[in-house]
């Protein structure tokens, strides 16, 4: 497929860098708050300015800290962004005029090979005017004047974006989730200070995400493409999404935390499958329970990888406690795929990896109406149901409606009187027979209409 230009947005923290990101790829997929400082990891984007396409990226703000420090991680990020662009828009807050760190970053991008576009954001009415002006001495000429929040001035930005990016190839139509060889989407989520992050650029085998021992750094989820090369050979491409740490819903109360634990969500909406880390030094716990239980409700495939396995204590006791706690509290599904993983070592991402692909297969499984009618007849044969009132329930046949999770209608005479036990029953062995493993399957029940009901 060919790629598509890259641009990169930076500047300063809290001059609008979320807010133009969202408008350019036309929905909220950055969190933006009234607090500096709310982006910290890179997020890419497919953007659409008046027929022109191309990938963005936006960066956290630029801000002088020791490299150490969690605001100097974040630089690192920003830097590496614009080295990989084939532009970079440089926004400043026209209101604000310029400051200190404005011209700071002036210094940095003009030694980047990068070529950049200033642009003066929060420039409707007249009082941006002055910094304006003031911003014609940071050397890149008259800036760009829009409203990222309105929407003012996007063709002047398209206008100086075209010569830069003219004639690069435009991306192929969009991919077809349900091809077999199209990429993977894997969220890991958890807890935070579960690992993600560091899990995540283990598998990159680069410093993609900003780690560090502060707890809560990830606040957006951040998509990364990646292709994974198994022992046995191969190219398989997988969309990596990290995610925000979820705690539980009482301690919550801080705004953003609020936004970020409601991204995270919705990137579990966006998966195929997903992966709960868990933090092997510390267990699982009940708010791990409750987020297992939040994916399967959405109709995911769920895997479990116990993190920190290198430095885990009695782990073979762990791991069996571990399973035996899913088994009690996830009651939906049974036999989850449970691996153990290093974000430090590498240890047992292949295994993760080939257990997601596997995962995926079984839920986007579709059995013929013939294989699935044979199995509802030994089902039945088998475990025949019970008679409701002392009246017999007739189930006729069963017909497969859907995949990404498998769903199944049975169709049968006062069906809707079946007990929600024996439900239990066939869902587990469809699984167990027809290959779903420990997906979720949906099962739903409908009776003819008595037409001499009044």
């Amino acid at each position: 497929m060919p790629k598509l230009p890259v641009v990169a947005i930076v500047g300063r923290p809290n001059v609008g860098k979320s807010t133009l990101f969202n408008r350019l790829v036309g929905k909220k997929l950055a969190l933006v708050d009234d607090r500096p400082g709310v982006t910290r990891d890179r997020r890419e984007g497919d953007a659409h300015l008046l027929g022109m396409d191309f990938r963005v990226i936006d960066t956290a703000g630029y801000e002088d800290h020791d490299a150490q420090t969690l605001p100097g991680r974040m630089r690192l990020q920003t830097e590496a962004a614009v080295a990989q662009a084939d532009v970079a828009l440089f926004l400043f807050d026209s209101r604000a005029g310029i400051v200190p760190l404005d011209e700071e970053i002036s210094r940095w991008l003009r030694q980047s090979s990068t070529p950049v576009i200033l642009v003066a954001n929060k420039a409707e009415g007249r009082s941006g005017e002055q910094g304006i002006l003031e911003s014609l001495s940071l050397g890149f000429g008259y800036p760009v004047q829009l409203s990222a929040e309105h929407g003012e001035g996007v063709a002047d930005l398209f206008e100086s974006l075209l010569p830069l990016i003219e004639g690069a190839e435009t991306a192929a139509d969009e991919e077809d989730d349900d091809r077999p060889d199209a990429p993977l989407k894997l969220a890991i989520v958890g807890r935070p200070n579960a690992g993600k992050s560091t899990l995540i650029n283990r598998i990159l085998g680069q410093d993609r995400l900003i780690t560090g021992p502060e707890a809560g750094i990830t606040r957006d989820s951040i998509a990364i493409d990646w292709v994974w090369h198994p022992p046995g050979g191969g190219e398989h491409p997988v969309r990596l999404i990290d995610t925000a740490g979820m705690r539980k819903r009482a301690k919550v109360q801080d705004k953003l935390e609020k936004l970020s634990v409601a991204d995270a969500l919705h990137a579990v909406d966006f998966a195929e499958v997903v992966v709960l880390l868990l933090d092997a030094t510390l267990g699982l716990e009940a708010q791990d329970l409750r987020i297992a239980d939040r994916v399967l409700e959405e109709g995911r495939a769920l895997i479990i990888a116990l993190n920190k396995w290198d430095v885990a204590e009695n782990a073979s006791s762990l791991f069996n406690g571990v399973k035996r706690a899913l088994e009690d509290g996830l009651s939906q599904v049974k036999g989850v795929t449970v691996v153990t993983v290093s974000g430090a070592t590498g240890r047992g991402i292949d295994q993760m990896i080939g257990a997601a692909f596997e995962a995926r297969d079984a839920w986007s499984k579709r059995v013929g109406t013939g294989e699935l009618n044979r199995w509802f007849e030994r089902a039945i044969e088998a475990n025949p149901p019970p008679a409701a009132g002392g009246k017999r329930i007739k189930m006729r046949y069963v017909t497969q409606v859907k995949t990404r999770p498998p769903s199944f209608v049975i169709f049968g005479t006062r069906v809707d009187q079946l007990p929600a036990s024996y439900e239990r029953y066939l869902v587990n062995s469809m699984r167990k027979d027809l290959g779903f493993g420990a997906v979720p399957v949906r099962l739903s029940l409908r009776a003819p209409k008595n037409p001499f009901d009044p």
